[in-house]
């Protein structure tokens, strides 16, 4: 099983502005409700504590059931992305994830919190092996950078809305309407998908027909590429850096540099804002594929030097968020070159079963690394923090071009 540079086999030839920007909107509106539904729960997490009784541990692990079901689930759903087609996987996907929120919005106790964590997982799944697929196949080559961008730019849009919404329907009302205009707002983007329906329309893929070892490829022969398992390692250790962005950086800066509370919860804000903007360039950077691990060589470069800045530098309060603008930025940039890193390791007719498997990494380390740097932050490690995140990021530089010369090598499929 070889791999090509360009997947001939999937790729659509171009098509008019509109149509590509239709399809690449409707994709970013769907990216930006998976992010939304990762954090239905944990902004209003004071308010359910005082609602079942329960400590933030026990809230914390309904996040963890989340995303170890959408990592078994994501792999499991490329399959059926090839095997059917994106688009009734994607309604499933917003149906269940609507269900989920109306399904949080009832519950009276924390097993029925538990049993709809695991149904919100179930549709978070779908969406990486669904979008990608649509993006690859459907989308023309020479707009791949720019649709890569928009689907970051939305998801990061999608983790700043929901605290936005949630949390002010939780004071003025309750954390019950708070959730059922969640659950509304998932509805009203599934109608819109359904309206448009017929954009989002792409044949299944042909069932692979059984052959001997000498002839063809399997369902699972993929797995025997390097370059997919590589691509693997590389999104758990973005899942690490990112997780440790998202949960405990703001407060482990803001207990070195004495940044104000104020501030310290406008970081992460900053941080995404600037990752949005970075996904902007990044779409532009990426028209030449082939560079695309340099881009995120440098990009996550300049990311690590700031985190090791703001870890171990002496600089007044007022940088702090500045720095996490910057650091976003430089992460943002390198986005859509990430995504291109698994589109150039793709064989063709697997995009669903390979990003099923891929972004499975993104679950995984976002379920593994809270507890870890969760750990630094009750010893008071909070330099350690700042250490921890730039090594990943520098983990990040070193299996990238690991990606690129995995690429370049045969599978024993093909041996």
């Amino acid at each position: 099983m070889s791999i090509s540079t360009v997947d001939t086999a999937t790729t659509s030839p171009q098509v008019p502005l509109k149509d590509d920007a239709t399809v690449i909107g409707l994709i970013g509106v769907a990216h930006l409700v998976s992010h939304y539904s990762q954090l239905l729960l944990a902004p209003l997490f004071p308010w359910l504590k005082t609602a079942f009784g329960v400590s933030y541990a026990e809230l914390g692990f309904l996040m963890t059931v989340f995303f170890v079901v959408s990592c078994a689930v994501q792999t499991t759903s490329g399959f059926l992305v090839d095997r059917f087609g994106p688009r009734p996987i994607l309604f499933a996907g917003l149906a269940l994830l609507a269900g989920a929120a109306f399904g949080f919005a009832s519950s009276t106790s924390y097993w029925m919190l538990m049993f709809f964590s695991v149904m919100a997982g179930v549709g978070n799944g779908v969406f990486h092996p669904v979008d990608y697929t649509l993006i690859n196949r459907k989308v023309s080559q020479v707009r791949l950078g720019h649709a890569y961008s928009v689907h970051g730019i939305t998801g990061s849009l999608g983790w700043a809305l929901a605290p936005a919404m949630l949390v002010p329907l939780a004071i003025a009302y309750s954390w019950r309407v708070a959730l059922m205009a969640a659950g509304c707002l998932i509805l009203a983007v599934l109608a819109l998908l359904l309206i448009n329906r017929a954009r989002l329309y792409l044949p299944a893929l042909p069932a692979a027909k059984q052959q001997d070892s000498s002839q063809g490829e399997g369902h699972f022969d993929f797995l025997a590429i390097p370059a997919v398992w590589m691509c693997f390692g590389f999104f758990f250790f973005y899942a690490a850096a990112l997780s440790a962005v998202q949960t405990f950086a703001p407060t482990a800066a803001g207990q070195l540099h004495a940044v104000p509370a104020a501030w310290v919860a406008m970081c992460l804000t900053i941080y995404m804002v600037g990752a949005a903007a970075g996904m902007v360039l990044g779409g532009f950077l990426i028209a030449d594929p082939t560079r695309c691990e340099r881009i995120v060589g440098i990009g996550f470069g300049l990311a690590a030097c700031v985190a090791l800045l703001i870890g171990f530098g002496d600089f007044p309060a007022w940088l702090v968020p500045v720095l996490f603008g910057v650091m976003g930025f430089s992460t943002g940039s390198a986005g859509p070159s990430r995504d291109m890193l698994v589109k150039r390791s793709t064989p063709p007719n697997s995009t669903g079963r390979v990003y099923g498997v891929v972004y499975s990494g993104l679950d995984i380390g976002q379920a593994v690394m809270p507890l870890i740097f969760g750990a630094l932050m009750d010893r008071g490690q909070y330099r350690g923090v700042w250490l921890g995140l730039a090594l990943t990021q520098g983990i990040l530089i070193a299996s990238a071009f690991n990606v690129r010369r995995a690429r370049k090598t045969v599978s024993p499929v093909a041996a």
